[in-house]
């Protein structure tokens, strides 16, 4: 699989890019606006390219991952959609309602595959933990809960020397809204089923910038299970900020630092009948970009439900019906 990049920044260059390079792919190009992001990317040994409609004008590619800042996704994916080429667009979909719309339609007329990256459905310990579910292993199933937190003051950049997930034009939102929707769709898939009736509070309580620094999210499936989110740009790195939790009438799964980019963390079942724990093994030297870019070329190839555009244009509506109304209290 021939991979072109749209948007060189951190999360591309640090981790999707060896996540696909781990999946047997290549990153043959790459199209950025910052020549320093372009000198990074030749020396990667891909192809740079100052702009998107170049990049695929110039052939050669058998997959489009846009990781560019939130603001362009939109326009970006709909240039790949009239190309024909198939798309991994970085969440969140889109900075705002409107950009979502204007994905809705350029994805109605999309014929290849399309999805959002989604990384979290690809880590092997929630794989794990999505079976044992479907197994029955925690019986019925109540609750749903999220630590997912980190440390984005004003001056951080990551190497990039800018730091746009704290400017609204360029972000759309901060906190809540470049990290909830990870959450949001880990528990659709571990559970089968979609988190409606959102409701979110956002917080502006330490940064100093025009997006919130940190929120909750919660919700409900269809069947009745409960789901919270905490997520946050204001919670010092060395503290515990990666927790999942799964509770059912048999039992509960406890996972740290299995939500993020990296690979490994820990899983724990505890059994509700007495309070034995268990640690569950996984695979915790494959990354879940890795996994995702191997899915999403089995995807191209094969198809299947893996990768849902429809799902997740679904999915961003919810969010940011609830996330209009948050935004919208004092």
């Amino acid at each position: 699989m021939r991979w072109g990049i749209a948007g060189y920044g951190w999360v591309a260059r640090d981790y999707m890019a060896p996540g696909i390079r781990a999946a047997g792919g290549t990153v043959a190009a790459v199209c950025d606006p910052s020549a320093d992001a372009r000198g990074r990317a030749e020396a990667d040994g891909a192809r740079s390219f100052a702009d998107l409609e170049t990049m695929l004008a110039a052939g050669g590619l058998d997959a489009l991952y846009i990781a560019a800042p939130n603001h362009l996704h939109a326009d970006m994916f709909e240039i790949a959609a009239k190309s024909g080429i198939p798309i991994l667009c970085e969440k969140p979909l889109a900075q705002d309602g409107a950009g979502v719309e204007q994905i809705a339609a350029a994805a109605a007329i999309c014929t290849a595959p399309a999805g959002v990256a989604f990384d979290q459905r690809h880590h092997p310990a929630h794989r794990l933990i999505r079976a044992a579910i479907a197994a029955g292993d925690l019986g019925t199933v109540t609750a749903v809960r999220i630590v997912y937190c980190c440390w984005v003051d004003p001056d951080w950049s990551r190497g990039t020397g800018e730091n746009w997930r704290a400017e609204p034009r360029c972000a759309g939102g901060g906190a809540v809204l470049d990290l909830a929707p990870h959450g949001l769709d880990l528990a659709e898939y571990l559970l089968g089923e979609p988190v409606e009736r959102l409701a979110m509070i956002l917080q502006r309580r330490v940064h100093d910038y025009a997006v919130e620094d940190g929120g909750m999210v919660m919700g409900r499936t269809p069947s009745g299970i409960l789901f919270s989110s905490h997520t946050s740009y204001n919670w010092p790195e060395d503290l515990p900020r990666r927790r999942l939790e799964i509770a059912g009438t048999r039992g509960m799964i406890v996972a740290s630092d299995t939500m993020g980019q990296d690979a490994g963390g820990h899983a724990t079942r505890i059994d509700a009948r007495d309070g034995s724990k268990e640690a569950l093994a996984f695979d915790t030297e494959t990354t879940p970009l890795a996994q995702q870019a191997a899915a999403f070329a089995d995807h191209v190839r094969q198809g299947g439900d893996a990768f849902s555009i429809t799902r997740d244009i679904a999915a961003a509506r919810r969010f940011f019906d609830a996330y209009r109304e948050a935004a919208s209290c004092p």
